[in-house]
C-alpha cells in the first residue's frame, strides 16, 4: 500500500470515527503524530472521542450559560468542576500538561513555562457567547438594534428600548456597520475579537525603561518599589512609567519582555511562575473534622478571668524528626511538656496530649487553643477522649496564642533550634517544666506559675 492510499484510508476512517484522530490512526495503523500532521495540513481539527466539544456535557453547559444560568450552577448540573467551567467560558483548551488561552498564552504546568503562540483572528464560541457585565451589549441587544434600525427608529428611540444612552447606540452602529449595514452577529464577533486588545508590552522593546527596570531587578528591588521609584526619579517623563503587573508579566511570561533570565535574582521567592490562589470559600478544609475557630471561643477565655484554658503548640528538632508538645495555662502561665522522640504525626500528638491533659483536675480542663498545624488533625478524637474542646487560631495570627509563643521562646534556652530533641527523656522535660514554673513572672506580679496553680488547687 502506497503513502497516498494509506492517507486516503486514514481520512475515510476519520469520518467513521466521528473525527477522532487517535481512533482513525489506530484503525489504519498509522503513527498518531503522523495522523495529527495530516489533519493540520488539511486544515481540519480533531474532534476527540466525544465530539467537537470534548466533554459530553459541554453542549448542555453552553445551553445553560446562554440561558443565563450561573457558572457554578451550570457546572454542577453537567457534573464538572467549576474551574473546568471557567476554562470553557474563557475559551481555554487543555493540551497535554498545558493550557492554551484564547489570547495565545500557552502555560505548561509541569515546567512553569508560559509562551505566546499565534492564534486565529476568529473568536471562539465561548468568547462570543460569554456572559459579562451588564454594561456590555449582548447579542440580544445587538439583534434589537438591527431590528429597530431597519424599522427606521432613531438612536434615541433605540436607546430607550435598550435602557441605554443614544450615544451608545450611535457608536455601536458607526463602529460595527459594514458598508452601511449593521449586522448584529457580525458585530458580536467583531466585539469579541476586539475585547482582548492585545498590544506589545512596554518592556518588550530595548530602551531606557527596560534597562532601568532590569537594573533595579538585579539590585533585588521588588516590582512595586521600581514602579514607585520611577515616578520620583522621572517626574516629567511619562514614557518612564510601568505598572508592577507589567514587570511581573515580563518576568513570568516568555516573550512578554524578555526579563525571564532575571527571575532568580529579581524576586525574593525565586519562583518561575505565579502561585495559584483561591478565594476563602473555594479552599478545601485543612482537616477532615471541621475546625472550631478562635472567634467562637467563649469570652471568659479571652480575658483570662477563668483558669483552666490552655494554649498548645510544638517545638521541633533538627530535620523535623523529633518534637516536644508545649502546653501553657492562660491565667497562671503554668507549663506542661510532652515527649515526642520519634515523630509528630496527628496520632502521635493525640496519644501524648490525652494523658497529659488527664493529669489535670476536671475544673482545669476548660479548653485548648492551637494553631492550624497538621499535627492537630485528630482534634476531634482528642476532645472526645478528654472532654476538652479545641479552638484554632486564625492563619498568620500568632499573637492569638501569645502566652504559648512566649513560652516556646523561653524553652529554646534549654532546647536550642537545630538540635535533636529525641535525646531528651521525659524526665528531662519534666525537670525543665519545673524550672519554668518556679520562675517569678512580671505578668503575675512576680509570683511563679507553680504558686498560682497551687493557690487554684487549694481554694477550689
Amino acid at each position: 500500500m502506497d503513502f497516498e492510499e494509506l492517507k486516503a484510508r486514514f481520512f475515510d476512517a476519520l469520518d467513521r470515527e466521528k473525527g477522532s484522530v487517535s481512533g482513525a490512526a489506530r484503525a489504519v495503523g498509522v503513527n498518531r503524530s503522523t495522523a495529527f500532521g495530516w489533519v493540520r495540513k488539511a486544515g481540519l481539527r480533531g474532534r476527540g472521542k466525544t465530539g467537537t466539544t470534548g466533554h459530553p456535557g459541554r453542549a448542555e453547559y453552553d445551553r445553560l450559560r446562554v440561558a443565563g444560568v450561573r457558572r457554578r450552577d451550570a457546572a454542577a448540573q453537567v457534573g464538572v468542576n467549576e474551574r473546568t467551567a471557567r476554562d470553557w467560558d474563557r475559551g481555554i483548551r487543555k493540551i497535554g500538561d498545558a493550557r492554551l488561552h484564547a489570547d495565545g498564552r500557552r502555560v505548561d504546568y509541569k515546567t512553569g513555562v508560559t509562551i505566546i503562540v499565534p492564534v486565529s483572528s476568529e473568536p471562539s464560541v465561548a468568547a462570543v457567547e460569554a456572559t459579562l457585565h451588564p454594561r456590555y451589549l449582548t447579542v440580544t441587544d445587538r439583534e434589537l438594534i438591527a431590528d429597530l434600525r431597519r424599522q427606521g427608529e432613531s438612536f434615541r428611540a433605540i436607546g430607550r428600548a435598550l435602557g441605554r444612552p443614544a450615544s451608545t447606540v450611535k457608536r455601536e452602529i458607526d463602529t460595527r456597520s459594514v458598508n452601511g449595514v449593521y449586522r448584529p452577529h457580525h458585530a458580536q464577533r467583531a466585539w469579541a475579537t476586539s475585547r482582548p486588545r492585545p498590544k506589545e508590552s512596554k518592556l518588550a522593546l530595548d530602551g531606557p525603561l527596560r534597562d532601568h527596570v532590569a537594573g533595579k531587578l538585579r539590585e533585588q528591588w521588588s516590582p512595586e518599589q521600581i514602579c514607585q521609584a520611577l515616578v520620583i526619579e522621572f517626574p516629567d517623563d511619562e514614557d518612564m512609567r510601568v505598572s508592577p503587573e507589567t514587570i511581573y508579566q515580563a518576568i513570568y511570561l516568555q516573550a512578554r519582555g524578555g526579563l525571564r533570565r532575571e527571575v532568580a535574582a529579581a524576586l525574593r521567592t525565586g519562583r518561575t511562575r505565579r502561585t495559584p490562589r483561591r478565594r476563602p470559600d473555594q479552599r478545601t478544609s485543612r482537616f477532615v473534622e471541621e475546625m472550631v475557630m478562635i472567634s467562637e471561643r467563649p469570652a471568659e477565655v479571652t480575658d483570662r478571668a477563668v483558669p483552666g484554658h490552655w494554649e498548645g503548640d510544638l517545638i521541633v528538632g533538627t530535620r523535623n524528626e523529633s518534637a516536644i508538645v508545649t502546653l501553657v495555662e492562660r491565667s497562671t502561665r503554668y507549663v506542661l511538656l510532652g515527649h515526642l522522640p520519634g515523630g509528630h504525626t496527628a496520632e502521635e500528638v493525640r496519644d501524648v496530649l490525652v494523658p497529659l491533659i488527664q493529669t489535670l483536675p476536671a475544673h482545669l480542663r476548660g479548653s485548648l487553643t492551637w494553631d492550624q498545624g497538621c499535627e492537630m488533625a485528630a482534634h476531634k478524637q482528642f476532645s472526645i477522649a478528654t472532654g476538652v474542646p479545641v479552638y484554632f487560631r486564625d492563619p498568620h495570627s500568632p499573637w492569638q496564642r501569645g502566652s504559648n509563643e512566649n513560652t516556646n521562646g523561653l524553652l529554646r534556652q534549654y532546647f536550642p533550634k537545630g538540635t535533636d530533641l529525641s535525646v531528651h527523656s521525659a524526665e528531662d522535660l519534666e525537670h525543665v517544666a519545673q524550672k519554668l514554673n518556679r520562675r517569678p513572672r512580671k505578668t503575675l506580679d512576680w509570683s511563679t506559675p507553680a504558686e498560682r496553680l497551687r493557690n487554684l488547687l487549694t481554694t477550689t
